[in-house]
């Protein structure tokens, strides 16, 4: 009781005192007492607050830092009250720390802890946010600044996975301020779903995480931070869902640009400038988009006499043509050239089905860095497709598949996901009909090719006739292959050949069924 009541004296004391001595001794006495807390304590204390000045509109980068380096680390495990939100731009649930609770966090073996402050401003509904952040005073000089680099790369990170990712194309308008459009990119390809050969797959994957952690590599040898990738191969061999996927692995925007709706060079700049960094800048079908090698086989072509009379007309109009147009020194200049090195962090994707009409300039090391040849589906990227279809991991006709592959009758990965989409629900089927489709190719009959997704109308193309004339002789085929595949006929040695072959295929397939009971 009598510490209680001393208590309750030196309250009352300083009360008194407090009304009795003029404000200036007042703050002269809380500085002095402040200045001795941070004597006495073996920890310093810096305070980040959510904006820069007095004014309150600059936004402090290093407060935004620090929350979504909170978010990293999930401070629920050593915070008891969090405020939870999600924006309409991400899936991912974010967490704000309740004003006036502590986090804790370690780092180089020394114990650091953030406390969130919010006080409300007088006479207004704003608050005034900041974090501080408490660390060992001995060695303050030697914490901070590698603490805080760690926490600004931490948190650039978190907010690349984490945030919505778009898909912008541009819109005819590239002069002005923004020539892009987007909308959301939710395309769920990604190299576990890729059907690739695994050695390719490994080496774009090591080529792209070693890409994006390259930024002082890039810096220390000169060298603008961007990387080139050709991909070519035939229509549906999978060249647009491996762009898909690298944008998914990276967690990079994609720019899909429309050379045709490029009014002239200096719009293609202005395009690229708009740009933002980590983000993969497609031009689909370049052999197509423009013709651009012309430029070049026009200059080498040499002038006729007429182009001597009116030499002078048709500079003018050339001229004029070259201002009006995307030329090919302007693409090489967009990939390569000074204007590339504009931002960082960027890839240049070149799509195209025919490789050799593509100007050499546009594919040369140093603009095009990687060549992606992407063909028929291999065995690999078969039962990967089989897999992701139709949730088997092995089936008894992998072996006559294999066979088709080495007769030359493989089919695109476009084409057999279609099979395999419109037969997903017996596996069985869906493999014995990937199986007829290889057949009909060897035969040059492309069973299944371009029928968009129908069913067999043709009676000299269904599976129960294609089975028929497998095991019949030539001779039989009524008449000449024409009828069958619209071809002329071949010889008979060669057909003979293939159908020795497909009846070798006939029993696989029967005797496998048969163990299957099927």
């Amino acid at each position: 009781m009598e510490i209680l009541s001393q208590m309750w004296s030196l309250l009352g004391l300083l009360t008194v005192l407090q009304n009795i001595l003029p404000t200036q001794l007042l703050s002269l006495l809380h500085s002095f007492y402040e200045s001795l807390q941070d004597f006495l304590s073996p920890y310093s204390y810096f305070e980040i607050p959510e904006f820069n000045g007095y004014c309150g509109v600059d936004i402090n980068d290093l407060y935004r830092h620090v929350h979504l380096y909170l978010n990293s680390v999930n401070p629920a495990n050593t915070c008891r009250r969090l405020t939870l939100s999600r924006s309409k731009s991400s899936n991912r649930i974010s967490f704000t720390v309740a004003p006036n609770h502590t986090v804790h966090d370690t780092f180089s073996g020394h114990r650091l802890s953030w406390t969130h402050h919010a006080e409300t401003v007088q006479d207004s509904l704003d608050e005034k946010r900041s974090f501080t952040l408490k660390l060992p005073k001995r060695h303050r000089l030697t914490l901070l600044s590698p603490y805080l680099q760690h926490v600004t790369a931490r948190a650039e990170e978190f907010e690349r996975v984490s945030r919505e990712r778009r898909l912008f194309t541009n819109n005819g308008h590239g002069s002005y301020e923004s020539g892009w459009s987007s909308v959301p990119f939710r395309h769920h390809s990604t190299f576990d779903t890729l059907a690739l050969e695994p050695e390719l797959k490994k080496q774009l994957m090591d080529d792209l995480t070693a890409f994006s952690e390259g930024k002082d590599f890039y810096h220390k040898i000169g060298r603008a931070w961007k990387r080139g990738y050709l991909l070519y191969g035939p229509p549906g061999s999978g060249k647009s869902s491996l762009i898909a996927a690298m944008a998914n692995y990276l967690c990079y925007d994609v720019y899909d640009l429309e050379l045709s709706k490029v009014a002239d060079n200096s719009e293609l700049r202005a395009l690229l400038i708009q740009t933002t960094n980590r983000s993969i800048i497609v031009i689909e079908d370049i052999d197509c988009s423009v013709d651009l090698t012309g430029d070049r086989v026009t200059k080498m072509r040499k002038p006729s006499p007429e182009s001597h009379k009116k030499g002078r007309r048709r500079r003018v109009m050339d001229a004029g043509e070259d201002n009006g147009r995307v030329t090919l020194s302007g693409l090489l200049n967009f990939t390569d050239g000074l204007w590339s090195c504009c931002g960082e962090e960027r890839i240049v994707v070149f799509t195209t089905n025919h490789r050799d009409t593509v100007d050499p300039a546009l594919v040369r090391c140093g603009r095009m860095d990687v060549h992606v040849s992407l063909d028929t589906c291999g065995m690999h990227a078969f039962k990967s497709l089989v897999k992701n279809y139709l949730g088997v991991d092995s089936h008894v006709l992998y072996d006559v598949v294999e066979s088709c592959m080495r007769a030359g009758g493989a089919l695109t990965p476009a084409h057999v996901g279609e099979i395999l989409l419109r037969n997903r629900k017996d596996a069985d089927v869906a493999v014995k009909a990937v199986v007829s489709a290889m057949q009909a190719k060897i035969l040059g009959t492309d069973l299944d090719v371009g029928d968009g997704g129908k069913d067999y109308n043709d009676g000299t193309r269904t599976p129960e006739s294609m089975e028929r004339r497998l095991v019949e002789s030539p001779e039989n085929w009524e008449g000449s292959p024409e009828k069958f595949g619209g071809k002329k006929r071949r010889e008979g040695c060669s057909w003979e050949r293939k159908v020795k072959f497909f009846v070798r295929l006939k029993s696989l397939t029967k005797s496998d069924s048969g163990r299957r009971g099927v």
